[in-house]
C-alpha cells in the first residue's frame, strides 16, 4: 500500500466514523440538550478517553510502533512477535489494577475533575454512576490500540481505522434502545460505550489473527526490550501526563462556568476533531511506521520525501478546514444540532467555541507530521518538552481569557497553544537534521498561499451572501432541508475554488498525484 493510498484509506474510514459520530451527537443533543444530564455523561465519556490517550496513544503507541517496526525490518517476524506479546503483557499488568482502583475511587475522581458538580448532588451522583459504567473502556480500548499498532506497522491500516465506526454505531444502538424503552438516555449511552469496547476488541483481535499475527497472552517479563520500551516511553509519559492534566484543567474550568459550558465545548470540539482525525491522525498513522522503517534502514532520502509529502497533505487539507469551520461556524451548528432540547442560544455559544478551536487546526495537523519525524528515531524527549510548553501555554492563556470571553477562552487557548507547539517542533527538527525539505515543498507553499487567500475571500462573500439571501429572516426559520442545502452549497463553492486554484497555480498537478499514488509502497 502506497503512502497516499494509506492516507486515503485511513482518512476515508475516519470520515465514515465521523459521519456516524455526528449522527450520534445529533441524537444525543436532541435527547440530552446541553443541560445537567449531558454534562454528567460527558464527564463519564471523557474520563476513560483521557487515560486512553495516556496509555494507548500518548505514550505506549509512540514507543511501541517504531520499536516493533524496527524489529520487523531488521530482526524478522519472530522477534517482532515476541516483543509484541511482552508489550501486551506489560500493558495489561498496568491497566487492570488501575481500572479496579478507579472504580472504587470514582467519587473522589469526579470531585477532582468536575468540582463544580459537587454543589449539585443529583448531577454529581449521576456523573459517578455513569463513570463507573464507562471506565472499563480504558482497558478495552488500550488493547484495541495495541492490536491497531501491529496492523498499522505491517501496512494494514483499514481495520483499526474502521474500529471507531463500530464505537459510534454501538452507542447509537444504546441511545435507540433507551429511547424505545423510555429509560434515561445517558445511562444507555454509557452502556453503549462499554459494549463498544467489547465489540472493538473482538473485531481487531480477529483482524490481527487473519493477518498472521495472532498474539498469545504471556506472563509479563522484564527483559532488555521492555526496558528499552519504557526508556522511550518515560519522556512521552511525562508529556502525555502534562497534556492530560491540561485537558482536565479545561474540564475543571468549564465545570465552574455557567451551566452548559462543558456541553458547548464538547459539541464544538466534535466538529473540530473531524479535520484533526481525517487529516492529522490519518497522516500521522500512515507516516510513523513508514518513517520508522526507512530511518531504521538508513534511507534518509526516502524518509525526507515522505516527510515533505506529509507536510503538504497537512497544509493543503488543514488550512481550508480551519477557514471553513471558523467562518461558517454558526450555520454549521444551527444546521447540525439546533433541534429538540438544543436551543438557538446553545447553537450560537457552541459556534463561538468552534471558531476558537478552528484557529489551531493547521497547527495540530502539522504537529502530527513533525512529531512522527521525532518518534521514528525513537526520540520522545524533544516532542515531550515541546508538548509541555504547549500545554502550559494553553492553561495560562485559558485563565487569561476566561474572565473576558468565558468558555470561548478555553477553546481559543487550545487553538493558539497548537501553534506554539509547532514553532518549537520546527526549531527542534532544524537542529536535529534527520530530514530535509525538498524543492517541491518550497514551491508548493507559494501556491497554497494564493489558494488560501482565494478561499478566505470566497467564504467571507458566502457569509455576507447568506445574510442577503435571508433578507432579515433568521437562518433557523428555513426548512431543515434548505438549511442543509445552503450549507453544502457554500462549502462546495468555496472548496471547489480552492482546489481549482491549487491546480491553476500548479501547486498540484496530475503528475504530482500520480507520483504520490505510485511511490514506493509503505510496506515493501
Amino acid at each position: 500500500m502506497t503512502f497516499a493510498r494509506a492516507i486515503a484509506t485511513v482518512g476515508s474510514l475516519t470520515i465514515l466514523s465521523r459521519v456516524a459520530g455526528f449522527a450520534r451527537d445529533i441524537a444525543t443533543a436532541a435527547l440530552l440538550g446541553a443541560g445537567p444530564m449531558a454534562d454528567a455523561f460527558l464527564v463519564a465519556l471523557r474520563l476513560p478517553n483521557f487515560l486512553r490517550r495516556f496509555f494507548a496513544e500518548g505514550t505506549f503507541s509512540t514507543a511501541f510502533i517504531p520499536m516493533f517496526s524496527g524489529k520487523l525490518e531488521t530482526e524478522g517476524q519472530a522477534s517482532a512477535r515476541a516483543f509484541a506479546e511482552q508489550a501486551l503483557a506489560i500493558l495489561l499488568a498496568m491497566l487492570v489494577p488501575i481500572t479496579a482502583l478507579a472504580m472504587v475511587a470514582m467519587p473522589s475522581i469526579v470531585t477532582v475533575l468536575a468540582p463544580g458538580f459537587v454543589d449539585e448532588p443529583e448531577k454529581f451522583a449521576m456523573s459517578v454512576h455513569l463513570s463507573r459504567i464507562t471506565f472499563p473502556y480504558l482497558l478495552m480500548v488500550s488493547v484495541v490500540a495495541f492490536f491497531g499498532g501491529i496492523l498499522n506497522a505491517v501496512g494494514q491500516f483499514a481495520p483499526f481505522a474502521a474500529a471507531p465506526i463500530v464505537f459510534n454505531l454501538t452507542m447509537i444502538a444504546g441511545l435507540w434502545v433507551g429511547h424505545l424503552v423510555g429509560g434515561e438516555a445517558a445511562i444507555y449511552l454509557s452502556w453503549g460505550v462499554f459494549a463498544a469496547g467489547v465489540v472493538q476488541i473482538v473485531w481487531l483481535g480477529v483482524c490481527v489473527a487473519r493477518a498472521g499475527w495472532a498474539i498469545r497472552f504471556v506472563r509479563p517479563r522484564w527483559n532488555p526490550a521492555m526496558r528499552r520500551l519504557f526508556t522511550i516511553m518515560a519522556p512521552s509519559a511525562l508529556g502525555a501526563g502534562v497534556l492530560q492534566v491540561n485537558i482536565m484543567i479545561d474540564m475543571i474550568l468549564a465545570s465552574l462556568l455557567p451551566g452548559g459550558a462543558m456541553s458547548y465545548l464538547y459539541y464544538a470540539d466534535r466538529l473540530n476533531q473531524l479535520p484533526l482525525s481525517v487529516i492529522g491522525i490519518a497522516i500521522g498513522t500512515a507516516l510513523l511506521p513508514l518513517l520508522s522503517r526507512h530511518m531504521a534502514a538508513g534511507r534518509r532520502d526516502e524518509a525526507s520525501y515522505y516527510f515533505c509529502r506529509g507536510l503538504e497533505f497537512a497544509l493543503v487539507l488543514g488550512i481550508p478546514a480551519a477557514l471553513g469551520l471558523a467562518l461558517l461556524a454558526e450555520p454549521i451548528m444551527v444546521t447540525l444540532f439546533q433541534r429538540g432540547k438544543f436551543l438557538p442560544a446553545d447553537a450560537v455559544a457552541t459556534a463561538w467555541a468552534l471558531t476558537g478551536y478552528a484557529i489551531g487546526i493547521p497547527g495540530y495537523v502539522l504537529s502530527k507530521v513533525l512529531n512522527a519525524a521525532f518518534f521514528a528515531q525513537e526520540n520522545t524527549k524533544n516532542p515531550v518538552i515541546y508538548a509541555i510548553i504547549g500545554t502550559v501555554s494553553n492553561t495560562v492563556i485559558s485563565l487569561s481569557l476566561i474572565p473576558f470571553i468565558g468558555h470561548v477562552g478555553i477553546a481559543l487557548a487550545t487553538g493558539l497553544a497548537a501553534w506554539i507547539q509547532v514553532g518549537f517542533l520546527i526549531r527542534g527538527l532544524k537542529k536535529n537534521g534527520a530530514v530535509d525539505l525538498d524543492i517541491d515543498f518550497r514551491r508548493r507553499m507559494r501556491g497554497m498561499a494564493v489558494a488560501s487567500a482565494g478561499l478566505l475571500g470566497t467564504l467571507i462573500i458566502s457569509r455576507f451572501g447568506l445574510v442577503a439571501f435571508l433578507a432579515g429572516r433568521d437562518y433557523t426559520d428555513l426548512p431543515e432541508i434548505i438549511r442543509f442545502a445552503v450549507l453544502i452549497a457554500m462549502i462546495g463553492v468555496a472548496f471547489g475554488l480552492y482546489f481549482g486554484l491549487l491546480f491553476v497555480t500548479r501547486t498540484l498537478t496530475v503528475a504530482d498525484v500520480k507520483s504520490w499514488v505510485k511511490r514506493t509502497p509503505v510496506v515493501e
